[in-house]
């Protein structure tokens, strides 16, 4: 089993906290990217251990794709079976469309489900008809069409959410799924996108 948290060193520490300053973060800045406290951020900084949940919201917000030194920890921890036995893996897609579009779909919907609701949380402190584009932090905000960015309000994504959800069910149904709206087509557009850095590292496995 993997373990729960990637070792820090003062090398990795250094790492974080310049590319932290080439992007023009403050500590609060990053810190509220990534969902953790300015002091746990400054931990990392210091060279300290990162948990394993954590890592995803830290290379988002630093942009990387894994951290510095952890690429063949991606590539040995991402192995084909452990996908097979997850509850979202659909065989009927694998079987249409390859090993790689059901990894691609649990790995993708996953993220895109915590980044919906984290916006439909920060959403909901606000007036109604408030948009994404209006958050301090959204996560969804670049990956969707700026032309309809108003559009983007509580409503819109809780549809998102339930659409996702559906999508899930159906694959963890052994279904394929069919999308028959340009927000369902939307959903799989965006799977693919969150998806897509990870398979990179999983790709010459499949």
């Amino acid at each position: 089993m993997s373990a729960k948290i990637i070792k820090g060193s003062a090398e990795l520490g250094l790492k974080i906290r310049t590319r932290r300053n080439e992007l023009g973060l403050t500590i609060e800045d990053a810190a509220s990217r990534a969902g953790v406290g300015t002091k746990t951020w400054s931990r990392y900084e210091a060279g300290e251990s990162i948990r394993r949940d954590k890592i995803l919201p830290v290379c988002k917000t630093l942009n990387w794709h894994v951290l510095p030194g952890q690429e063949e920890a991606v590539h040995e921890d991402n192995n084909i079976d452990e996908y097979r036995s997850s509850r979202l893996w659909s065989q009927a897609l694998a079987d249409v469309c390859g090993d790689a579009a059901a990894v691609s779909f649990i790995i993708g919907s996953d993220i895109l489900l915590d980044n919906i609701v984290q916006d439909l949380e920060s959403l909901s402190h606000r007036p109604k008809g408030t948009h994404i584009g209006e958050l301090e932090l959204s996560w969804l905000k670049d990956s969707l069409p700026a032309q309809f960015l108003m559009q983007y309000d509580y409503d819109f994504l809780y549809y998102l959410k339930a659409a996702l959800i559906r999508y899930r069910e159906q694959a963890a149904g052994g279904n394929l799924f069919v999308a028959h709206t340009v927000a369902e087509e939307l959903i799989l557009y965006l799977v693919m996108e969150e998806s897509e850095f990870l398979m990179e590292s999983i790709l010459p496995r499949l």
